[in-house]
């Protein structure tokens, strides 16, 4: 009987061959004891070998992935989210290129991200050392950018900013300035963000905040949007971003991929924000409905308690979701947000079960692949199925 080692060990005669040659390799020194401890060397053999040393094609199983913000995948945290990869079913990380600040991952080449000093306030410079070792640990790589909420943009180019009747910046309840969905600029920006993330190593893109603020219309009504176009409507604007996205980044030859509200799902109109549920199934490759349980208001699908009910929301958002899907043919593949913290002072906490629960409602409806999000990029090793080791028989019973 051979039983095949674990997703480190599958690559390690490759990858110790090439750090004997080089010195150098995937940890460059003796391996740490502890992840913790573990401290990144570039693998820059893919710099002088004629192809690269790990293949960063697309990923054949279903994507299961971890929400990492930029300081996480930044810092030493992130060697603590690949031992967490490696020994559970988790197969994929979403990670920050443009976070809701507006501040970008890495130093960027894209000319208006250097003008407004979006590469002043960078979370990493190592971020092809970074890359790599994920690959290596295959790791498939999802770049996440944020469109409308960035306020470093629309404070550094305000003619592409949503502005205030009396004068400004027009800005939400937590004072935050957004840019204007309606502007062209706004969208193709975010597109040569993403570009320039995929030549960089990252597999898929995936874009967030693809709408316009949800705020009260007493809000609303203070915004000028000086892009829109007589009669426009924030559906249309939406739905013209969205576009410029798809079309810029299809060359590319990698998944272009929305979040959305969940709510979307079940919505007859835009939900105020500009998103339909159909307009991105048609053209995305993955949707991501959010369907955070805590985000339900009181009485949605008849719970008192939304957030207490982790597998009724989920499994009912979800069944929304085919079904709005199923009329069109290759529409885009679903892949939930699922809620894996704890919203305040909320009940329930969030514990391992609250969150299988959740991938237990997507699963049973033939969803198997999702992302689990927490902000703080914190996550509970017994909320994930621990990752197997193949076992080959010969001769005999297993």
């Amino acid at each position: 009987m051979l039983v095949a080692p674990m997703r480190l060990a599958r690559l390690s005669s490759a990858v110790m061959l090439w750090a004997a040659i080089a010195s150098r390799g995937l940890f460059a020194q003796q391996l740490p004891s502890s992840a913790d401890s573990m401290q990144l060397r570039g693998v820059e053999l893919r710099y002088v070998l004629p192809e690269p040393l790990f293949d960063n094609g697309p990923l054949t199983d279903p994507v299961k992935a971890l929400y990492v913000n930029a300081w996480a995948f930044g810092g030493s945290k992130l060697w603590q989210l690949v031992s967490l990869a490696d020994s559970t079913e988790i197969n994929a990380f979403v990670v920050d290129v443009k976070d809701d600040t507006g501040c970008l991952l890495y130093p960027s080449d894209v000319k208006v991200a250097q003008e407004i000093g979006a590469t002043k306030c960078v979370r990493t410079r190592d971020v092809k050392s970074r890359l790599d070792t994920l690959h290596a640990h295959n790791i498939y790589t999802i770049a996440r950018i944020v469109v409308a909420k960035d306020p470093l943009l629309a404070e550094r180019r305000p003619g592409w900013s949503v502005q205030h009747v009396n004068g400004g910046l027009w800005r939400d309840r937590i004072d935050i300035a957004w840019v204007d969905a309606y502007n062209d600029s706004v969208w193709i920006y975010a597109a040569q963000l993403a570009a320039e993330a995929v030549r960089l190593g990252f597999s898929e893109v995936q874009f967030d905040y693809v709408r316009f603020p949800d705020e009260p219309k007493e809000a609303m009504a203070l915004a000028i949007f000086a892009a829109r176009k007589p009669g426009e409507s924030q559906r249309a604007g939406v739905q013209a971003g969205i576009s410029i996205l798809v079309n810029r980044l299809q060359p590319l030859g990698v998944p272009v991929t929305f979040d959305i509200f969940g709510l979307t799902s079940s919505a007859t109109g835009d939900l105020g924000i500009g998103q339909v549920w159909e307009d991105f199934i048609t053209v995305a490759d993955v949707v991501l409905p959010m369907v955070y349980p805590s985000h339900y208001y009181r009485g949605s699908y008849g719970l008192a308690v939304p957030n207490a009910e982790p597998y009724r929301v989920v499994r009912n958002a979800l069944m929304e979701a085919i079904e709005r899907s199923r009329p069109f043919a290759n529409s885009a593949t679903i892949r939930p947000y699922l809620q894996a913290f704890t919203l305040g002072r909320r009940k329930p906490r969030y514990t391992p079960h609250e969150i299988r629960e959740q991938i237990r409602a997507a699963e049973e409806l033939g969803i198997e692949t999702w992302v689990l999000w927490n902000p703080r990029s914190v996550y509970q090793r017994d909320s994930l199925k621990p990752y197997r080791e193949v076992t080959a028989v010969t001769g005999g019973a297993q």
